[in-house]
Formats: structure tokens, C-alpha cells, sequence
């Protein structure tokens, strides 16, 4: 046996002498026939183990995993922070209630502003108040507005190849939500401020009558849908329509979206690049302009890297803080449901609707109550001076494309001199040691709850990339879990000792901006784990340690593809968040770029 590597106590761990380490993932890159072939060797009995134990070892994971000794426990404590300066919402009250209060934290609407002819010449995403203040003046209807969307969801559907925002879509279901909710504005009544709004929601998030197959061809005939999902239901009583189960990368494990059972949604921005993953659908149909909001899931990024590839917003909530069952992973504990909208203030409205811990995460998690922040007040603004930002510049600018650090550069600067938001040098020990952690913590959840199917045959019916996924995926075994449990301790220890310094933690949201689909890769999908780790480098910590964190659009590349900054806070900070991003989307002047394929569906004339 070897000599094992010892490392020091979290606590004494010496920043000064912590240097950054580019990541440099070991792995093939591999599409097409190619690919399959790859597969089923790694399926093979003897040939199979070889080469996920080759992976491991080229990538460190082993020695980190074995033959390391890690000092803490594999135990985390329920961490609480209070923010001030915010509004407290009532959980437990009735979801139109806390979107009703959340109304009340937004700026007065400016009707004249929003519907100024003269800004026509200039692109904009109508927000959800539009849609609410043409509905009330009976400029249109939900059902003329659906109307519109139906054609455009059915034409996309038969795209050759195909390439459909939604998996399972009811033309007649939706019209039917939509005459509902006409009729209550015909008499006076909506229900919200969300009444009339069409929303989607991610194929791994129930939605009755629809089922939910998480992308694959199978997952719906061992798991049948018998209701909504929880944060489903609070939409639904708030009078939202629901236009269908939006596309995704198979079970969530990838960060493209590409998914040849169903064909690869592609991004609105640029139809020959990727949305990003694994929340492809949601991101792509509110950058598209045919939903005002969606509903997605992030386990490793899943929300935040379509929201920054397809220039939309996109919120991952702290774990726990929103209700997720009803979700194909209701079981693990990195992943949330979380909304994407074009705006901060519509994600801020979707989020007061689906807010609200499960009783059981409120006894070990003990979470500070939820907030929002009072973007209507002078206070709110004035508390943005106060405010403390972490940069690790090495990581920070450790990109594909020096667009990517500067543009998000930029924007901080600008905040600086706008809001006199102070700028904080940090540094962030073992970023390897944390990719790890997360990999085999999300990986040995996934497995878990997937072996009994595995076992059953269904495993030879999942998507190559799946399967590579849970060929690496079986060769963890409990050692490796407790290991990133102590792991996920340590880092948890670093972070909350950086928070102690500044209140949020900035990066850009991805490495790059949308990668490029190659036409090899739609029949069979691909595995390149170079472009993932570029487009997860910054949004691991937020789900191995259970952080909120938010991704804005802050500008584009030379090529015209979006950028995300993303915003990482406190455990239970989200208010804190959704008022410094309202601040990022406000300082972005610069008009945004129609993307080559979006629709207004809300047409009054």
C-alpha cells in the first residue's frame, strides 16, 4: 500500500500559499459511430472497468478518493444567514399572496414607458406585467396570445432534424387553461399577476396530465404522474398557463442539451449552437420569446448555463429553500427547481409563487425565512454601496475566450463606480478537490435512485452519453461518497470563511459562450468532457454546498452569443442576490440583441 496523502485540518489551511491550477480534464472526445463503439466497450465486463479506472486515475480522482486521509467529518451543520433590508414573505400563506407582495417590492409599472412606439426600432423581452396590463386594457386575450404559440410549438416539432422546445405538448389542453383564464378577465377577476402567463416546465418536473420522462424514451412506464409537482401546483393556483414538458439532456446528466431520442433544441441566438444543459428547453423557449418564465432544474448547473448560453435569467435557489417534490430527483442533495425568465423581476415573481421549504428540510436544514428585496424602495438602492464582492481573479479569468472575463469585467467596474460596490481579491482552496466531491455526491444520488431500472433492462434503452455516465457512475462505491461528504465539509468550511470577507461571490456564469453542434453528434449524441468542464467551471459550489446563486446577461462574444455573470450568495440570501442582479440589469444599457429566432406572440394590433 502506497504512502496516503494527509491533508491539513480545513482551518489551517494557508491561503497565502494556494495557487491556481488550470483545470485540464483527461478524457476523449467522441461522437458518432465512434462514440457508440466507446460505449460498448465500456459496457463490456473486463474491458469496461479498465477504462473507467484509467479515467479516474488520469483525472486524480482516485488519489484523491483512496489514498487521501481527510481530517473532517462527513457531516455538514445547518448553516442560517439573515439579510436585512428586505421583505419577509409568509411561506406557508397562499402562493398569490407572496405574488401579490412581490408585485408590491417591484418599481411602479410604467405603462407609457413599456408601450412607447418610438422603441419599437429596439429590441425588448415583454415582461410578464406587459402581458398582464394588455390583458387588463383588452389589447389581447390569453387565448389569442396562445393562438399564436401553438402554430410556432407544432412547426418546431416537425423541423427536420428535429429540434422541438417541448417534449410532450396538448394544443387543446393549453387552449382549454387559456379560455379559463380568459373568462376570469373578462369578468373582472384574475387570480395574479401571473393569471394568463404561459410557462414551461422541464421534463423532469410533474405536470399533470403530461408525463414525465426526464427526456428518455422510458422513464413515464415505471413512473406514472398522478398530480403536479408541488411547485407546479403554486403556479397552477396562480392562474398560469402551462404550455407543455420543455426539452432537456437525458435525466439531466449533461450540459448541452443535445438528446437525439427527441431531437436537440437549439439555441435561439445561433440555430447551429448548443442552449446548454441540461435545462435546454426552458432556457430556449423564454429566449425565444414564447413563454415569459419556465421552470427548470439545477444539479450542476442546469438552470444557470442554458440561462448565460441563450442571454436569459436563470435562478438556482438555495437547496431546500423551494419545495421539489414532484421532481424525478426528489431524493439527493444538490439539486433545486428554480425559474428562468427574461427579466430579473419576472424571475423574482415566479420565484414568490414556488417558494417554501418541505417540512422535513425545515428541521435539518433551518432555514432563515424567505425574503425578497424592496426594489421599489430608495433604501434598497442605497444598500447596494454596502455591498462586499469576492473575485478570485485566477479562476475568474480562467476562460476559453478573454470575451467572456472582460465583458463580465466590465460590468463590475461599472457596478463599482454606479453603486460603489467594493471589490474583494479572494481565494478559493481546492477547486479540483470540489469538482470531485460534486461528481461522485450527484453521480452516487443519480445511481442510486436508478439501479433497480438498470437492473430491469432499461439501462440499454438510455442515450450513449447516459450510459457512459453510468458506467463511471456504478464504479463509486460508499468510501468514495463518505470522501466527498468530508470533502464537501472542508469547502463548505472555506466558503462560509470567504463570506465572513464579502457578501457575494462573482465569476462569469460559464467558461464560454455556446458551443458549436456537430452534425455527427445529433444520432447518437457525444461525449466531450473538455467543453463541460468550461461550461460547469463556475457553478459547482452553488449545488455541492447548497448556495444560491443567479445568472444575468451582461453582453456578448465577437460572435454575437451571449454571456452570463453569475452572482453566488450566502445560504438563504436570495433577496440579497435578486436586488444586485435587478442593479446589473439595470446598468446594461446597451440595447440586447434580437435573437435570429424569436416570436412576439404578444402582437395587440
Amino acid at each position: 500500500m502506497g504512502k496516503k496523502r494527509v491533508m491539513v485540518p480545513a482551518a489551517d489551511v494557508d491561503l497565502s500559499a494556494v495557487k491556481y491550477q488550470n483545470e485540464a480534464i483527461q478524457a476523449p472526445h467522441l461522437t458518432g459511430l465512434t462514440f457508440k463503439l466507446f460505449v460498448k466497450l465500456l459496457e463490456t465486463p473486463l474491458v469496461g472497468p479498465l477504462i473507467i479506472s484509467h479515467l479516474k486515475k488520469e483525472n486524480k480522482m482516485i488519489e484523491l478518493l483512496q489514498n487521501t486521509v481527510i481530517p473532517e467529518a462527513p457531516i455538514m451543520n445547518a448553516l442560517t444567514e439573515s439579510e436585512t433590508g428586505v421583505v419577509v414573505v409568509d411561506e406557508d400563506g397562499n402562493p398569490e399572496d407572496r405574488v401579490e407582495l412581490a408585485m408590491k417590492c417591484l418599481p411602479p409599472y410604467n405603462a407609457a414607458s413599456s408601450w412607447n412606439e418610438d422603441l419599437a426600432s429596439s429590441f425588448r423581452y415583454w415582461k410578464i406585467r406587459d402581458y398582464a396590463h394588455a390583458y387588463r386594457s383588452k389589447f389581447v386575450t390569453p387565448s389569442m396570445v396562445a393562438e399564436q404559440i401553438i402554430p410556432i410549438i407544432e412547426e418546431f416539432n416537425k423541423k427536420d432534424p428535429p429540434m422541438p422546445l417541448l417534449i410532450s405538448f396538448d394544443a387543446e389542453e393549453v387552449r382549454k387553461q387559456a379560455a379559463a383564464s380568459t373568462k376570469r378577465f373578462e369578468e373582472g377577476s384574475p387570480i395574479s399577476i401571473l393569471d394568463g402567463i404561459f410557462i414551461a416546465i422541464k421534463d423532469d418536473i410533474d405536470l399533470y396530465p403530461h408525463p414525465s420522462k426526464g427526456a428518455t424514451t422510458w422513464m413515464h412506464e415505471v413512473r406514472p404522474v398522478k398530480e403536479d409537482a408541488i411547485s407546479v401546483s403554486r403556479l397552477r393556483s396562480c392562474g398560469v398557463i402551462f404550455v407543455g414538458k420543455a426539452n432537456m439532456h437525458e435525466f439531466g446528466m449533461g450540459t448541452t442539451g443535445n438528446n437525439p431520442n427527441y431531437g436537440t433544441t437549439r439555441n435561439p441566438h445561433a440555430v447551429d449552437r448548443y442552449t446548454g444543459g441540461s435545462s435546454s428547453g426552458p432556457a430556449a423557449i423564454v429566449a425565444s420569446g414564447l413563454c415569459s418564465a419556465a421552470l427548470g432544474t439545477d444539479g450542476g448547473g442546469s438552470i444557470r448555463i442554458p440561462s448565460s448560453l441563450c442571454g436569459v435569467v436563470g435562478l438556482k435557489t438555495t437547496f431546500g429553500r423551494t419545495n421539489i417534490t414532484g421532481s424525478l430527483y426528489d431524493f439527493g442533495t444538490v439539486e433545486v427547481i428554480g425559474p428562468i425568465a427574461s427579466s430579473v423581476e419576472d424571475v423574482m415573481l415566479v420565484y414568490a409563487a414556488i417558494l417554501g421549504s418541505r417540512p422535513a428540510e425545515r428541521i435539518s436544514l433551518n432555514p432563515s425565512p424567505p425574503c425578497l428585496p424592496n426594489l421599489a424602495s430608495r433604501d434598497g438602492a442605497d444598500a447596494l454601496g454596502s455591498l462586499r464582492l469576492g473575485k478570485y481573479t485566477a479562476w475568474f479569468n480562467d476562460v476559453q475566450s478573454t470575451d467572456v472575463s472582460d465583458t463580465c469585467e466590465d460590468m463590475l467596474n461599472l457596478l463599482s463606480r454606479t453603486h460603489g460596490c467594493e471589490m474583494v481579491e479572494i481565494v478559493i482552496p481546492e477547486l479540483q478537490e470540489m469538482r470531485t466531491a460534486h461528481l461522485v455526491s450527484i453521480g452516487s444520488e443519480f445511481i442510486n435512485s436508478l439501479i433497480p431500472d438498470i437492473e430491469d433492462g432499461k439501462g440499454v434503452r438510455l442515450n450513449y452519453d447516459s450510459r457512459t455516465s453510468v458506467g463511471l457512475f456504478r464504479s463509486f462505491g460508499a468510501s468514495d461518497y463518505i470522501a466527498a461528504q468530508c470533502l464537501r465539509r472542508r469547502l463548505m468550511h472555506h466558503h462560509m470563511e470567504i463570506f465572513k470577507k464579502v457578501d457575494v461571490i462573482v465569476t462569469p456564469t460559464t467558461g464560454m459562450t455556446a458551443p458549436k453542434i456537430r452534425s455527427s453528434a445529433l444520432s447518437y449524441g457525444e461525449t466531450d468532457l473538455q467543453t463541460a468542464g468550461y461550461l460547469m467551471r463556475f457553478v459547482i459550489a452553488a449545488n455541492l454546498l447548497g448556495f444560491p446563486a443567479i445568472s444575468i446577461p451582461v453582453g456578448y462574444d465577437k460572435q454575437g452569443l451571449p454571456i452570463g455573470l453569475q452572482l453566488i450568495g450566502r445560504p438563504w440570501g436570495e433577496a440579497t442576490l435578486l436586488r444586485l442582479a435587478s442593479a446589473v440589469e439595470e446598468l446594461y444599457a446597451k440595447p440586447k440583441k434580437r435573437p435570429a429566432s424569436f416570436y412576439d406572440v404578444l402582437k395587440t394590433k
